[in-house]
């Protein structure tokens, strides 16, 4: 054991020496489950975390006009598998937060190309957020709602490929969970007409091209919606035709089931 953690602290060190860090981003990344403690080493390493946004910026002239290679795209989606990392272990998940290292990652968000690198790259940004909101932190709400998370996964939602979608719903859903963010989206009209156009795109869509795993992660968003005050009555008015008349195919589970309707009772449309 002691061999392996030399081996670690061995690789983070040779982060800091560019011609190593390749190299080293690959191992760590690779071995970042089998290491608990890999976050706080990474994190209190002088110069590791400088480093790491150090590629990460490098990529920005990459993003517009889209010349990302999948060499270049293999090599940061590495650097952001470490900062999941730091961002899912809860002796530094603050410490991310404080730092605001999140924003570095937004503009691989915003990027419009659905090719392979651009994908790869953006299902791993998702995937740091994703570690962030599956805290259940009230913290990690409260700094997301106050950056633009919001606007670019419902872009996602509406753009992105199955899979990029469904982290991106999931995220939305995560937000919704706590009491903060579901205040914050249901407030007013214009947010719940935004976030519910989205949503109801997207059943629609099903429809075409239907995805079980993705419509849990819908129908959860509507159930957290119906569950406020002025989302129960802009959903009395602009719930999807398909939740009032289910087919058999949407209803993949019975908890899926319930869900349903369990909103069908929040807008007094059935009983439960």
């Amino acid at each position: 054991m002691e061999e392996y953690e030399e081996a670690i602290h061995k690789l983070v060190q040779d982060l800091l020496v560019p011609e190593k860090r390749e190299e080293a981003l690959m191992e760590l990344s690779r071995n970042r489950e089998n290491y608990s403690e890999l976050a706080p080493i990474l994190w209190h390493s002088v110069g590791t975390i400088t480093a790491l946004l150090q590629e990460i910026i490098e990529v920005y002239p990459l993003l517009v006009p889209p010349t990302l290679s999948v060499v270049a795209s293999n090599k940061v989606c590495n650097v952001l598998a470490l900062m999941q990392s730091v961002a899912s272990h809860p002796s530094t998940r603050n410490e991310f937060l404080k730092a605001h290292i999140p924003l570095f990652l937004y503009p691989f968000l915003n990027t419009l190309s659905n090719s392979r690198p651009f994908e790869y790259l953006k299902l791993t940004s998702l995937g740091v957020i994703g570690a962030l909101v599956k805290a259940d932190d009230t913290n990690v709400i409260d700094f997301l709602i106050h950056t633009e998370i919001i606007p670019l996964c419902l872009r996602i939602m509406d753009r992105g490929s199955e899979l990029s979608k469904t982290v991106a719903t999931f995220i939305i859903q995560k937000i919704l969970t706590d009491e903060n963010g579901l205040g914050y989206l249901c407030v007013t009209f214009d947010r719940l007409h935004t976030i519910c156009n989205v949503l109801n795109n997207m059943v629609e869509n099903m429809q075409e091209t239907p995805s079980q795993r993705l419509f849990k992660h819908i129908v959860r968003c509507f159930l957290l919606i119906s569950e406020h005050q002025n989302g129960r009555e802009f959903l009395r008015k602009h719930l999807p035709g398909p939740f009032k008349e289910p087919t058999p195919g949407m209803l993949v589970d019975e908890n899926t089931r319930r869900a349903l309707a369990t909103i069908m009772y929040n807008l007094g449309m059935a009983p439960i």
